[in-house]
């Protein structure tokens, strides 16, 4: 409901399949796919849920503001 929200706030239209949900995003299924093998495989198992919202919001960070990436110059 908020990513069809924010979509419309937007003015952004989603695209095709399902309509609203980040399901049918391939970016966003990438990212998924990305945290999935950086992060749960590689450093689990867990011992809890809180464990695995840390180490998330430890993966969000180093993506967003350090992890270089090769499209944008190797810039973070």
């Amino acid at each position: 409901i908020r990513y069809t929200e924010r979509l419309a706030g937007i003015g952004a239209v989603s695209s095709v399949g399902s309509r609203g949900d980040s399901y049918d995003n391939a970016l966003a299924e990438t990212t998924i796919g990305l945290y999935k093998t950086e992060l749960i495989h590689r450093r689990g198992p867990w011992k809890g849920l809180d464990d695995v919202e840390i180490a998330t919001m430890e993966w969000v960070d180093w993506y967003n503001n350090r992890r270089l990436h090769s499209a944008c110059q190797n810039l973070p």
